[in-house]
């Protein structure tokens, strides 16, 4: 038996230990993406290559959950507001052991319980269902609220897009989540500047965003959403720093991250992705993991 140092014992070392689990649990995660991806031969697998290092985290590092007993009353609660990012919360979910991997590969077929927009009746793990965007920031604001009625220690983490920074319903919620200072409540909105109909900037800006969101009492940070290290520093600072207020992670993210083919092709919001591309998506996806580790 081996006796840990200081050294190997030490906050920087652990830290490191959760980037590598973070990272690896978000390349599985992606792999899992393309296959579902391929079974369909197209769909929003850009968002969920995009997203899936913020999953992953989320996931690997931050959520409290029992993966075979997906209700059980003091998990944390981790909302999907964007409905069509199901994928992306599919694969993180066939990692956690919440869904078996097997599965994955019904993801849209007839009586699957992985339709493509999330639909809670139908998914273990699936809190809200899919639906108009811009909803899902109310609910959350509720169940926090709830939550701390009931005594609770559980957390709500809920996923949103740039896109539904545009509704309405989305800042009437940040306005009451600091009003009711749900300290127990964090968004992390994607940031891929794009929407259906377009880049984001040109249907909607909302910049300055991070000085909305402070406006709102929000605890605030931005970063780079790819960035596995800056995803765990911010949700540690806002664990430690926010106090009874809200808090927000920007999330600044590349559609299709980790396979070139796809980080740099037009219409991107819903791809449709050849035949013989898909193994090749692969290939790169693996490419630049291993190259990472050298």
């Amino acid at each position: 038996m081996s006796i840990m140092t200081t050294h190997e014992n030490s906050p920087a070392t652990k830290f490191f230990a959760r980037v590598a689990a973070v990272e690896e649990f978000a390349y599985r995660s992606r792999h899992n993406s393309l296959d579902m991806g391929e079974e369909q031969g197209q769909g929003y697998v850009g968002q969920a290559l995009g997203a899936a290092d913020i999953f992953a985290t989320v996931y690997a590092d931050r959520l409290r959950f029992r993966p075979s007993e997906p209700d059980w009353k003091e998990r944390d609660r981790f909302l999907l507001s964007t409905g069509h990012y199901a994928i992306g919360l599919y694969a993180a979910l066939g990692e956690a052991g919440i869904v078996d991997r097997a599965e994955l590969a019904t993801y849209g077929s007839d009586d699957s319980r992985l339709p493509m927009s999330g639909m809670a009746s139908y998914t273990p793990g699936m809190e809200i269902s899919g639906g108009s965007l811009g909803h899902g920031l109310t609910v959350a604001v509720g169940i926090a609220l709830g939550l701390r009625h009931q005594k609770s220690a559980s957390k709500v983490i809920n996923f949103l897009s740039d896109g539904e920074l545009d509704e309405g319903s989305t800042w009437e919620a940040a306005m009451g989540a600091h009003h009711h200072r749900l300290g127990n409540l964090t968004a992390v909105v994607d940031i891929n500047a794009l929407q259906a109909d377009g880049a984001t900037s040109t249907i909607l800006s909302t910049e300055p965003v991070h000085e909305k969101w402070a406006a709102c009492g929000w605890y605030v940070e931005r970063i780079d959403g790819n960035d596995v290290a800056a995803l765990l520093a911010a949700f540690d600072r806002a664990a430690d720093l926010s106090g009874d207020r809200p808090s927000v992670i920007l999330c600044d993210t590349k559609v299709g991250k980790g396979v070139p083919l796809l980080e740099n092709r037009e219409k991107a919001h819903f791809m449709r992705i050849e035949e013989h591309e898909w193994q090749i998506c692969r290939d790169q996806l693996t490419a630049g993991h291993t190259s990472k580790d050298l």
